[in-house]
């Protein structure tokens, strides 16, 4: 292997971790009855601390007397903090610091929910919005939870564990948005916050307790410049997105940080293909059997947000005060939360089926039939959104596609990606869903303002988020290409042949 080829799997870290398995190779993992139950609370518990921004923002609004959109803050800042801090978390935690880091990100999400919850008392929103980008950072623990899946499981446990993973974070999203806002009606903004507190300290305990050191004593170097330039023009990006709608589609500011964001982002790629130890191996993400998952990371993340965010427009939605007469449900918060719950429910059934088909029918379906299957949520809601009854079928529907997609996402890529670049590979997936996050919750509000707003408005807004799912379909398929083998070794001429 030449030097240039050992850089693109990720140097010596790749070596180092091949060579330790290969050293090894009679030894399975020894077996950890409760370690997959503790990264799965891990992945759910800090998805439920992560959704603590959505429900609550009409509490926020009240408590601190400030706009909705500079309410929205207290969400975008989490989902910031998750894109950011992801791919730096998944290059710098690999070896011996991996558990550490674990616990350290852990510790931040502590720290963060009780700083929440003593920024209500103290009145002050910056405090809160700051508490939230720390809570944010929990985002960043799922490709490590991945990894220590695949170091400590072997064969088909790894496949199942890295499924189920990927699943009970969107799982815990969704529970997480009927248990807050349940908190906040009951007992404040206070009261959900220190809900989250408690969660995070137990899972805490039990990561302490059950997650093994990694193998192997070599830390991943990080690209610091890399990371400097990812934050700056994702936040330009980002920014841009979510305040669009607020400054402007076309003024100055909007259209400034969306260029800058562009720009920016087209030179971290530049930077990052020439560099020898980059934050993300941008080839070994566009590389056949990780390019479907990628693309399809991204589509999803916009469609997930934009379907949830709709759905609680819907349901929260006056009747009296449409222009056009006739479109809302004019339900509590509550209901908007609890709403979502068969969304977390299917989405965990999502996950189990897509294990059978991916047993019976073959890896090849699995993407195109997930996002078919939001997809078709997407057009139903567009449909039928008369009756509450309807919008909670229509989010089954959307739960079983979510876990069937998400799921299948890890799986597909595991098996293309290196040892040593789990975390780095899972890293880079995650950014991409969240961009999808944050620019769905943004897009789907702004969409349906430019399509005049009410019934009409909410309609076509959804239309037209379907027909990214066509993207999605066509993308995964057209992408969906085996790793060409390496050719044999020529014969050698002096071998007698049999």
């Amino acid at each position: 292997m030449d030097n240039q080829t050992s850089a693109a799997l990720g140097g010596r870290a790749a070596r180092s971790a091949s060579d330790e398995r290969a050293s090894r190779p009679h030894l399975p993992p020894a077996p950890r009855p409760l370690l997959l139950t503790t990264l799965a609370l891990l992945t759910t518990i800090t998805a439920i601390t992560s959704s603590l921004g959505a429900p609550l923002v009409p509490s926020v609004v009240e408590h601190f007397d400030v706009r909705l959109t500079t309410a929205q803050w207290s969400l975008t800042a989490a989902l910031l903090a998750g894109a950011v801090s992801t791919p730096v978390v998944g290059r710098f935690a690999s070896g011996r610091v991996r558990r550490p880091t674990i616990l350290a990100g852990l510790a931040t999400v502590l720290a963060g929910t009780i700083l929440a919850a003593a920024s209500v008392p103290l009145g002050s929103f910056g405090v809160l919005v700051a508490a939230r980008a720390l809570q944010g950072i929990g985002m960043s623990l799922l490709p490590l939870a991945m990894a220590v899946a695949r170091d400590e499981t072997t064969g088909e446990q790894t496949s199942r564990a890295i499924a189920l993973l990927s699943v009970t974070m969107v799982a815990g999203a969704g529970l997480g948005y009927p248990l807050t806002a349940l908190m906040a009606e009951l007992g404040g903004l206070v009261a959900a916050y220190l809900l989250g507190a408690v969660l995070t300290t137990f899972s805490l305990v039990l990561a302490w307790r059950f997650v093994p050191p990694a193998p192997g004593d070599e830390r991943g170097r990080v690209d610091w410049v890399g990371a400097a330039g990812l934050t700056v023009a994702m936040l330009a990006t980002l920014l841009a997105i979510s305040e669009g709608e607020v400054w402007g589609w076309t003024s100055g500011r909007t259209i400034g940080l969306g260029t800058l964001g562009v720009l920016g982002l087209a030179g971290w790629t530049a930077y990052t293909l020439r560099s020898r130890h980059p934050l993300v191996d941008l080839r070994l993400a566009t590389r056949p059997g990780i390019a479907a998952p990628n693309l399809v990371a991204v589509i999803a993340g916009v469609g997930m947000y934009s379907l949830l965010t709709l759905v609680v427009v819907l349901v929260r939605a006056d009747p009296a005060a449409d222009p056009g007469g006739g479109f809302g449900l004019d339900e509590s918060v509550l209901a908007a939360g609890m709403v979502l719950v068969p969304y977390s429910l299917m989405s965990v059934l999502g996950n189990q089926l897509a294990r059978l088909v991916l047993a019976r029918v073959g890896r090849r379906t699995l993407l195109p039939t997930g996002s078919l299957m939001f997809m078709s949520a997407t057009l139903a809601l567009a449909v039928w959104h008369d009756h509450l009854w309807q919008a909670l079928a229509v989010m089954a529907l959307g739960g079983l596609g979510s876990g069937f997609t998400f799921s299948s996402l890890a799986v597909l890529m595991v098996p293309h990606v290196p040892a040593a670049e789990t975390g780095s590979a899972m890293a880079f997936n995650q950014v991409l869903r969240y961009l999808g996050f944050t620019a769905g919750s943004a897009v789907s509000v702004a969409l349906m303002a430019a399509y005049g707003g009410g019934e009409t408005g909410f309609e076509r807004a959804l239309l037209t988020i379907a027909g990214i799912w066509v993207v999605a379909i066509v993308g995964a398929i057209a992408l969906d290409r085996r790793p060409t083998p390496p050719p044999p070794p020529p014969a050698d001429p002096a071998q007698p042949r049999r």
